[in-house]
């Protein structure tokens, strides 16, 4: 079965999504920065890849997987590529792994680059931007003296003798700091080493030494890059699983998230019936998952777990597992992660159970109406203050469910101050437009407004095209011509929603339109003033404070500005 995007709950967040058939088997695997963009992008009329038809065409279920950071997401999709190969995705199949900046574990640590850190060294990483890692290695080397090799005597080596080693074989203590000063650039304290470096950037510029000034930026540029990228402290999430759990009454969701060498490496999710006994949904769960697989060295639950399931998890694995409540940290963080996942995984289960809910809300509306059905609903409603910013807006309901992509916004084009005016127009506009007529035409309104809109309907030949009701606000009373007014009760939420929804989104609309206006620069409205008599001004006056201080005779006295637009640049900044 086709996926069905308008009844999706896609996040806003960043994180990975699988397209997937419908054997389960996972087809692409993409990133985002904001997965609902992206993944509603796919379903556009004209997609930006080939592929992309074929893919669509396909596809039985899409999954999200949320991360804290896009860089996670980045790392994430790596892995998931590398496990699942999939056939849409051409790129990223090559098993390559993120790099790592490691120390070691040496008496006197080394710095290293590498995709594959020693076991027992201190790692940061991994960093999806490897070249900035490979600059910060060259600048910690060159700013600190942090050795890269081993020592090879008591006498100092070549970077010892050329200023790139502190030679812990020549001055062990001074050595020791230079590590502690390293360890804190790479936890993220790089203020003293951006500000130092800032200030050689300035003295560089200053003295005309341009390579070096722009040497130094780009440095400054990757420590910044580095010390953001960094996804995690990878000694923290080593063969950890996090249990996320979700729930709306007696439905459930769990999630496990793997995570290790430094990144989450994947997720599971199941549905799961909950009793109302969190303790015993969790042990339940955690019971099935490891029956049958080998449990992680460390495992973030959401509630403790008896004695009795812990010696369990302990007899599975061979050795202790370390079962935690996260109160703080990055292992409080994943756990975060884990349940946010699990509250997506719950809000696509209710919205596969709840889409007869919204129907049969469609269908007690009809039949509240005593109309056949109620599938399609277009609701108008309007927004102005004070003549300030008119516009119009229409939403759709299709079988009880807001069809955002028919969303529709209007700014009114005539003279009309009064919502029924403004309402008449952007309803005839509609109109012209349309294609498929709707089950029922609802406006925000009450009976003033329902008489205005039939006329204009029956002007234009549409009344007998479908039905017209207004919805006023004052107990929810509906409107038709022909029947007496209708208080609804609970049987008619559909339409009450439908208005809601377009008194929402109108007014999210407006108030757009005047934080827009607001901070629009006056002078852009003022006529016969273009951007080369605008520079010109701004060039005599010495800048916009200037301008704004003149009077209409210092105005004049500048090139192309005559009395009258003196004038009206002088009224404009008034």
């Amino acid at each position: 079965m086709p996926v069905d995007l308008a009844s999706a709950d896609l996040p806003n967040e960043p994180g990975v999504y699988l397209f997937k058939n419908d054997q389960g088997r996972v087809l692409y695997v993409g990133k985002a920065t904001r997965l609902s963009e992206r993944i509603r992008s796919y379903f556009a009329s004209n997609p930006d890849r080939h592929m992309i038809p074929e893919l669509v065409a396909r596809a039985d279920d899409i999954e999200c997987i949320v991360t804290q950071t896009p860089q996670a997401a980045l790392i994430l999709e790596r892995q998931l590529i590398r496990e699942h190969m999939p056939r849409f995705n051409s790129m990223l199949k090559d098993g390559k792994s993120f790099p790592y900046l490691a120390m070691t574990s040496e008496e006197y640590p080394r710095i290293m680059y590498t995709r594959r850190p020693p076991k027992k060294a201190e790692r940061w990483g991994p960093f999806p931007n490897a070249n900035a890692a490979k600059q910060v290695m060259q600048l910690l080397r060159r700013y600190f003296g942090i050795r890269d090799k081993d020592c090879r005597g008591q006498d100092g080596c070549m970077s010892q003798h050329i200023g790139l080693c502190r030679g812990p074989c020549v001055d062990p203590e001074g050595y020791h700091q230079v590590v502690r000063n390293v360890r804190k650039v790479l936890n993220g304290n790089a203020s003293v080493l951006i500000e130092e470096l800032i200030g050689e950037m300035d003295e560089y510029a200053a003295s005309q030494r341009y390579e070096e000034a722009a040497y130094t930026r780009d440095m400054i540029k990757a420590v910044r890059t580095v010390t953001s990228q960094q996804v995690i402290s990878s000694k923290v999430y080593r063969e950890c699983d996090a249990l996320g759990f979700a729930s709306d009454g007696d439905l459930a969701a769990v999630v496990v998230l793997h995570a290790d060498e430094g990144v989450v490496q994947g997720q599971e999710a199941w549905p799961a019936v909950h009793r109302g006994d969190l303790g015993e949904t969790v042990s339940m769960f955690i019971s099935e998952h490891y029956a049958h697989r080998t449990p992680p060295r460390l495992l973030l639950s959401p509630v403790p777990i008896f004695d009795g399931l812990q010696s369990w998890l302990d007899e599975r694995r061979g050795s202790t597992v370390e079962v935690r409540i996260p109160q703080r940290g990055d292992l409080e963080n994943l756990a975060t992660l884990a349940r946010q996942n699990a509250e997506i995984q719950l809000q696509r289960l209710v919205n596969k159970s709840s889409g007869s809910l919204e129907q049969r809300a469609a269908d007690d509306g009809a039949k509240t109406l005593g109309m056949t059905q109620l599938d399609h609903i277009v609701c108008f409603d309007m927004a102005q203050l004070q003549g300030d910013e008119r516009v119009g807006a229409s939403v759709v309901m299709r079988n009880g469910r807001p069809a955002k992509k028919d969303y529709r916004k209007y700014i009114v084009k005539g003279e009309a101050l009064d919502d029924l005016r403004m309402m008449e127009e952007v309803v005839v506009r509609w109109a012209k437009r349309q294609e498929e007529w709707p089950d029922l035409l609802l406006i925000d309104g009450g009976e003033t407004h329902l008489n205005t809109i039939r006329r204009a309907l029956e002007e234009h030949g549409w009344a007998d095209r479908f039905p017209l009701a207004a919805l006023a606000k004052r107990e929810e009373t509906i409107f038709r011509n022909g029947f007496e007014p209708l208080v609804l009760d609970r049987s008619g939420r559909v339409l009450v929603h439908a208005r809601d929804e377009a008194h929402r989104f109108v007014n999210t609309f407006h108030r757009k339109r005047r934080s827009r206006s607001r901070l629009a620069d006056p002078l852009e409205g003022v006529e016969g003033l273009g951007a080369k008599k605008l520079q010109t001004l701004l060039r005599h006056f010495g800048g916009r404070k200037g301008i704004e201080h003149a009077g209409i005779t210092e105005l004049v006295t500048v090139p192309g500005i005559g009395p009258a637009l003196a004038e009206r640049i002088h009224q404009a900044l008034r």
